[in-house]
């Protein structure tokens, strides 16, 4: 884990890329490197740094008859991508997720602080109880908003289709493929009947 944590500040790239990299490389740490590099995983992340002003508004419907839709924006660098069935078919991808998911929010810095505070004091709550000292008190808070963090933010999420990579991870090998930074820019979730 240490060699990943170091080849992620190094390369920039996911936790699973860096793991396979160096599984592929038997450890050799210059080996994953260049892996990384000719799979341009390494350049995702200095990309996700430029503006994504492009792109499309997908919408997605549930085909249990018609009980889920999601509507999706998801920017790209260019109108070339934007247009690109690669790109259609990950906007696909990621409004199928938000439906299967039911996400909250896109990042982790979108949830409010309210929201996060009332969740932290709910925590807190449940171990009131408990006796334990103060410090491990906070550490168990902080991973119980971990947790509850990793289902409520889309990038923190778990892909549907492969539970070794987050969103997050899609969205860096996706920048990789098509050579342009893409952001996840805001959805909408409908269930029918959900507010009644």
């Amino acid at each position: 884990m240490e060699q990943v944590k170091e080849l992620r500040q190094i390369t920039g790239a996911g936790v699973l890329e860096t793991k396979n990299a160096l599984v592929e490389a038997d450890g050799d740490m210059d080996k994953a490197i260049e892996l990384l590099r000719e799979r341009g995983l390494a350049k995702a992340a200095k990309k996700a740094t430029r503006k994504a002003t492009e792109g499309r508004i997908v919408s997605y419907i549930h085909s249990d008859p018609g009980r889920i839709g999601v509507l999706l924006e998801i920017n790209c660098e260019t109108d070339f991508v934007a247009r690109t069935e690669q790109f259609a078919d990950f906007a696909h991808e990621i409004a199928m997720q938000i439906a299967a998911t039911s996400p909250g929010w896109v990042t982790e810095e979108d949830v409010p602080d309210s929201v996060l505070d009332r969740e932290k004091e709910i925590a807190r709550k449940q171990l009131e109880d408990e006796n334990k000292p103060p410090e491990i008190v906070e550490r168990i808070i902080e991973g119980k908003i971990g947790k509850w963090l990793d289902d409520v933010v889309l990038m923190r999420q778990p892909y549907m289709r492969d539970n070794d990579i987050t969103v997050a991870d899609l969205v860096t090998a996706k920048i990789a493929e098509l050579g342009e930074n893409i952001k996840v820019r805001r959805f909408e979730r409908y269930e029918l009947g959900e507010r009644l």
